[in-house]
């Protein structure tokens, strides 16, 4: 049994067990809390502010709120904004809102890097006083040769016997702008020899005349972030630091700068398995350059799978919890299916929304006897599982539309919907007959006629007869005209998501605009992001990019029906 299905299992079992298997994290949690190694729990969120969130930082967020949260502890939210060169005021606000919006509460605990540029000066001159660091002349080409391999020690910088006078004074002018970029670079002095590549005298600061979005000039050195990032967690009394696993071999360097420091109560560094979807891009090089071309619309384009385009799209904070849980948090490293994504949010909406009807691909129904001009109101059920939504009233007449896929001139076996002369049930309105149909000069049904029998009225009792199928419909007066957009993965997923070139398998059927379809008129009034059911279509949303009042446009969401069967 893999990780996943074991989480899965686990998760399927609370209602029949009131203890479920602790992770990894949690266990070690308990110990320390146990141990006294501290006395509370805090936790932090720390992106760096050089791009858009995905659905795998989704699971760090919701992962340290969530053991802030289980521990009665803190969580802080804290950008890692040290490197200039990459980060935008726009990224900033939109990692804020996803945060936001996926309910992570950071309370007044916002805090960036910047913030503690001050302290991250006087701790790098710390070292240096102690011997334990040294500014170098060596190239970045020249420090990476002298770096060594995985199989060969490294070799020691010429620059290393520098004295501690000399490399105050050669860091100071580095402060000052008395040194070009590249130039010059503060190194760790730990161990050239070291087998772990990362402590092989890392460079902790490098000179970079560029302007900060939040400290403008003021400095033109700037601390590396294996340095920076053990600083912010001591300063802000992190307990534990969890990180996802390419970090683990920084783990020793994040522990000397925080023991060299001396910090009175060390955080906790713990790393943990990334979450990986299938067939999906998430770099933001790719997405960078998806937008720059056009393919998307933006990086919360609804085809993406950043937080910003989930919601978007129409995925719900609850939706992206249950992925997290049912992923779980482990050591191994795995990868979701992206339909385990979709099973979410259908168990999510499915009880919540209202089950609306829509044509999307409309043509038009005549009832030849229904009396012209003549419009009774009908009360449909908002959700026939869920009985607290109440009801609607939807207006009925004499022209209605329907999807052209609930007629057929010449039916294949087993189809119960519209056909000549078969009966069929308008939902939640009457029994109709179809006696014939028109098309235009290419063959395509344009109009269905039908007649009504008003003795079949929904509700009334009627028991004379019965009938296999029951379509949808749209009362044509009142129907409201929308755009609706089909999606499907980005990526062609018989082809993988990369070619031998590097680049990209977009599917071309990506993205469905239909222009021409009709709501009922309920949804005349639905707002930016609000989701519905349309029967038998799937979950749909209002997108609040395009999106008008004269104009609207709907997302699906979701199909109804996966393939994914969740494990038992």
């Amino acid at each position: 049994m893999s990780d996943m299905e074991k989480n899965i299992e686990d998760i399927n079992n609370t209602e029949e067990k009131e203890v479920v298997s602790r992770n990894f994290i949690q266990q070690i949690i308990d110990k320390d809390l146990a141990e006294g190694v501290y006395d509370t729990v805090h936790t932090r969120f720390p992106p760096e502010p050089n791009g858009y969130l995905h659905i795998g930082h989704a699971k760090a967020i919701l992962v340290n709120y969530g053991l802030a949260q289980e521990f009665g502890g803190k969580f802080n939210m804290r950008f890692d904004d040290t490197n200039p060169t990459k980060e935008k005021v726009e990224f900033v606000e939109s990692i804020m809102a996803d945060i936001k919006w996926l309910g992570a509460d950071w309370e007044d605990r916002l805090f960036f890097a910047s913030d503690y540029f001050e302290q991250m000066y006087e701790a790098a001159v710390k070292l240096i006083k102690k011997g334990k660091a040294y500014v170098s002349d060596l190239t970045a080409e020249e420090i990476r040769e002298y770096r060594g391999t995985l199989t060969e020690p490294g070799k020691e910088d010429p620059y290393a016997g520098r004295s501690i006078e000399e490399n105050l004074a050669l860091f100071e002018e580095m402060k000052e702008g008395k040194i070009e970029d590249g130039k010059r670079v503060l190194r760790a002095n730990i161990d050239m020899a070291s087998p772990n590549i990362n402590m092989r005298d890392p460079v902790i600061y490098r000179v970079a005349h560029m302007s900060h979005h939040r400290t403008g000039d003021k400095w033109c050195i700037y601390p590396m972030y294996d340095f920076a990032h053990p600083i912010e967690d001591a300063i802000e009394g992190i307990t534990h630091s969890c990180c996802t696993l390419e970090f683990e071999d920084h783990r020793p360097l994040y522990d000397w700068v925080v023991r060299e420091l001396e910090y009175p109560q060390p955080p906790k560094q713990i790393e943990f398995a990334k979450m990986y979807l299938t067939n999906v891009v998430t770099g933001k090089r790719y997405i960078k350059r998806l937008v720059e071309e056009g393919i998307v619309d933006g990086w919360d384009d609804p085809r993406l799978v950043s937080i910003a385009a989930l919601r978007r799209r129409g995925f719900t904070p609850e939706s992206i919890k249950k992925f997290v849980e049912l992923c779980g948090v482990s050591k191994a490293q795995s990868s979701a299916d992206y339909a385990m994504l979709e099973y979410c949010i259908r168990e999510d909406l499915k009880l919540k929304r209202p089950r609306m009807m829509a044509a999307l691909d409309p043509i038009k129904l005549v009832i030849d006897n229904y009396p012209e001009g003549e419009v009774e109101y009908l009360e449909v059920p908002n959700n026939l599982e869920n009985e607290s939504l109440g009801s609607r009233q939807v207006p009925f007449c004499r022209e209605l539309y329907i999807d052209r896929d609930d007629f057929m001139i010449e039916p294949p076996k087993k189809y119960f919907r519209l056909f000549p002369g078969n009966e069929v049930r308008l939902m939640s309105a009457y029994f109709v007959t179809c006696t014939s149909y028109e098309t235009d000069v290419n063959g395509n049904v344009t109009v269905v006629h039908c007649t009504y029998d008003p003795e079949t009225k929904q509700g009334s009792g009627f028991t004379g007869r019965k009938v296999k199928g029951t379509i949808h419909w749209v009362p044509a007066p009142f129907a409201v005209k929308a755009e609706v957009r089909l999606y499907e993965n980005l990526i062609d997923e018989e082809k993988g998501v990369y070619n031998e070139d590097g680049s990209l398998n977009l599917n071309p059927n990506s993205l469905t605009v239909l222009k021409e379809c009709y709501l009922e008129p309920a949804l005349k009034d639905a707002k930016a992001f609000e989701s519905f059911q349309f029967v038998r279509q799937g979950f749909f949303n209002v997108d609040y990019k395009d999106s008008t009042p004269e104009a609207p446009v709907f997302n699906r969401i979701v199909s109804l029906k996966s393939s994914f069967v969740l494990p038992k």
